[in-house]
């Protein structure tokens, strides 16, 4: 029987589905000598951990890396092509859940919501109160979308229409774009925005894209709410904005070290919110890239090419390999 290695337990619905067309087994450890062990006799593995590239030289039955979610980042792409190994993914299936914790990002920020909650509970009723009275208002300001994919089209949907805040946007892409969503260069767009979204993918381009001087063209007051990638942003030159408080604060899910060490600068400051890589997590998102990611491997399984095939260039090697494939 095929063997499906996971790097994480699947959602219930996922596994249900693999049921009878592998031996669906969940990795002992994430740490790249297990994996490339592990995936060793592996058909299909079903990624939420980065992959090490010796993985792909020693796994040599192995047909498709299918990625638990939409980023490619975690999988080496240059290393899978090179073994033959067809890439997938399960683009847009938890948009909504990462929308929705922007906006609760932004609402918790402006709302001051961190401090607010700390000192009622340790110094009383009007210790908390007395927050409220610099607090501010969603509607009216200018929410900025650094990437405009699945993620931050919901973002600008609900922003707009939800809260009545002006949207632009910067893109790779120029082109049509969503309603009432105003298409910027980043430069314009972190100058004008009040509320500063990143959701691009990482590539070298968006490596450090949000650095020092950067930041120094944002608003006194600006908000940043990063569900990107950690690298995209500088963190030295965030850090340093926030202790002199040249920003209004961030919310942060991702980071360059994850988990991030519990001494970390970040945790210090009332005004950004630190939160483990949850933005995407729910558990109807959970439930949608398990049984996305479980359909790809299905079609993989049943020598069919995956929908959301990442690496096209690949296909005349893996039906070398695999000559009974489509």
């Amino acid at each position: 029987m095929p063997k499906i290695l996971s790097t994480h337990t699947l959602h219930p619905r996922a596994s249900a589905m693999l049921t009878g067309a592998g031996d669906l087994v969940v990795a002992s450890a994430l740490d790249a000598a297990t994996l490339a062990a592990e995936a060793r006799d592996a058909d299909v593995i079903i990624v939420r951990a980065p992959l090490p590239s010796a993985l792909f030289e020693g796994a040599n039955k192995l047909r498709a890396a299918i990625r638990h979610g939409a980023g490619l980042d975690m999988v080496p792409m240059e290393a899978a092509a090179a073994a033959g190994v067809l890439v997938a993914n399960v683009p847009g299936v938890n948009a909504r859940s990462v929308a929705e914790y922007i906006m609760f990002a932004a609402l918790a920020l402006l709302r001051r919501f961190r401090v607010l909650d700390r000192d009622l509970r340790t110094k009383g009723w009007l210790a908390g109160r007395e927050h409220t009275v610099v607090a501010s208002e969603l509607a009216g300001k200018t929410i900025g979308i650094v990437g405009l994919g699945a993620i931050g089209q919901a973002v600008g949907h609900i922003a707009a229409h939800g809260f009545g805040l002006d949207v632009v946007a910067a893109a790779r892409s120029m082109r049509p774009a969503p309603d009432r969503v105003g298409l910027l260069s980043i430069d314009a767009l972190v100058e004008q925005s009040d509320i500063i979204v990143l959701s691009c993918p990482l590539t070298p381009e968006t490596r450090g894209l949000i650095n020092r001087e950067r930041i120094s063209r944002m608003k006194p007051d600006a908000l940043l709410i990063n569900v990107s990638r950690g690298p995209v942003i500088d963190d030295d030159a965030l850090i340093e904005a926030l202790k002199k408080g040249r920003i209004g604060g961030a919310a942060l899910d991702v980071f360059a070290t994850q988990p991030l060490p519990p001494d970390h600068p970040y945790f210090s400051f009332d005004n950004v919110i630190v939160t483990p890589h949850m933005a995407g997590i729910t558990e109807q998102s959970m439930m949608r890239m398990g049984t996305g990611a479980a359909a790809e491997a299905l079609l993989v399984l049943a020598n069919k090419l995956p929908v959301n095939l990442r690496n096209p260039e690949v296909v005349e090697h893996y039906r070398r390999r695999f000559p009974a494939d489509t």
